[in-house]
Order: structure tokens, then sequence, then C-alpha cells
């Protein structure tokens, strides 16, 4: 399959899913979502791909929503709206449903819905020069995709609070320190890190993992479900967006 915003390789039980559009730090774009999930669904039926890997062309991960693709379109109530929200949630039911081990390997800056996809992965290795952070109140935006329920069951509600409510972006050492990550490493070193708990996981059962995914992804939703239900239907009057955002779109 042909895809515009992002590169997909297979090497044999590993693809690699590479967000590729580094002159804009790969900032998300509808259509970006969609081939993401294309590309998820891809390995997904390839019986030989046991690992899928996202990661970022160039010097970022992925630096969150590029605002300039919605077109000059009002954004109210501090959301991004439908045109981002549902490709973003069907990406993000897909890396949690797809039957593979995905390992977000996160090579540089990684905010916002980038740190939402991120925290939908299996696993997450990051470089050393990596940041990481939650900057929707920066901008006057409020999460759709996830975060209030998915972050603080990785780090606590309390270090939760402390990254949305500062919109801090950490390095990737204090972001394992937190839990947030799996593993942060020198950046010459992110590939030997990949390589190393790829092959430690396919030493392993396929299907036990597969099994596994299953089993730690349904119960977590046993307590997530409601809290994702009251994020995605809960409405707040958020009425700086437009001017907090007026030179970041230009």
């Amino acid at each position: 399959m042909a895809y515009e915003t992002i590169i997909y390789k297979a090497e044999g039980e590993l693809c690699r899913i590479i967000i590729n559009r580094p002159e804009a730090m790969n900032a998300i774009t509808p259509n970006m979502l969609k081939e993401l999930r294309d590309a998820m669904l891809e390995a997904g039926r390839d019986g030989n791909v046991r690992i899928v890997v996202l990661t970022g062309a160039g010097k970022a991960f992925c630096a969150g929503v590029d605002l300039k693709s919605l077109g000059g379109r009002k954004l109210e109530r501090g959301k991004v709206g439908d045109i981002l929200d549902i490709p973003a949630r069907n990406l993000i039911n897909t890396i949690r449903s797809v039957p593979k081990v995905v390992i977000a390997l996160v090579n540089g800056f990684c905010f916002t819905g980038a740190m939402e996809i991120m925290l939908a992965c299996d696993l997450v290795i990051a470089s050393e020069d990596a940041k990481i952070g939650d900057t929707h109140a920066k901008w006057g935006l409020r999460p759709t995709w996830g975060m209030s329920a998915r972050l603080p069951r990785r780090v606590g509600f309390l270090k939760a609070k402390e990254l949305s409510f500062t919109a801090d972006a950490i390095p990737a050492k204090e972001a394992e320190r937190i839990g947030l990550i799996n593993l942060a490493v020198p950046s010459d070193k992110l590939e030997e890190a990949l390589q190393t708990m790829a092959k430690k996981i396919l030493a392993n059962s396929n299907q036990s993992i597969e099994a596994y995914k299953l089993l730690y992804n349904n119960n977590e939703t046993m307590t997530l479900e409601k809290a994702l239900e009251f994020e995605f239907e809960s409405e707040f009057d958020i009425t700086d967006t437009e001017q907090r955002l007026g030179g970041f779109k230009k």
C-alpha cells in the first residue's frame, strides 16, 4: 500500500511504521492518523510480523497536532473536533487491539497528541535526547483521545496532574524514572536497545504474548471504560483557545 505521510517497512518479524513529515516535526494531520491506522492494520494482517515499531523521521517522534491542517477551522470548547478525534481514536483502538507487540521508539519530541498515541503502545523506548509532554493546557485545549484516563493509570494521578497542569516537557530519563516509558538510552544506542528488546520478545511464545496483550488491555478497561466515556462526553467552557493559538497557526 502506498502512503503519503508515513513509511511502512517490513523487516521479517519486525516492521517499522515511520511518521514521515520531518519538515513539520512529524506533526499530526487527519490523513496521517488514517494512514497510521491503515499501516497498523496492514501489519496486523501480515502473518510474518510479530513486532510493530512506531517511530518518527528526522529529529522528532511527533510534535503533536498540526493545527494548520485544520484549514483555519475555529476550535470550540478547547476541542480539536471530530476531524481529528475520530481517526485518532480509531488509530489508538487499533494499536491496542492489533495482535502484535507495538513498540513506540521515541527518537525526539513527543508532545500532546503524540503522547496520547505513545500511551496506547505496548512498550516505549526513548532516546535520552527526547522530550515528552502534555501541552494541552498551554494552548487552551483539553484532551479527547484518552489522556485523562490513561496517563494517571501509567504514572499515578498526582504525577499526571503535575504533567498536565504545568505542561512541562520532561526528559526521557525522568519519563523512565516515573514509569511513563520503559527505557531511556543514549540516541546512538536507540536501535541497539530496540533490537535487544525485540530479540527477547521474539524468543517467547507468540500465542502467549498475544494472550497477554488481550488480557492486560481488557484488565485495564475494566476500570478505564467509564473514565474514557466521561472524558469523551464531558463539556467545558474553555474560551481562550484561539487567543493562545493565535501566533502558533500562522
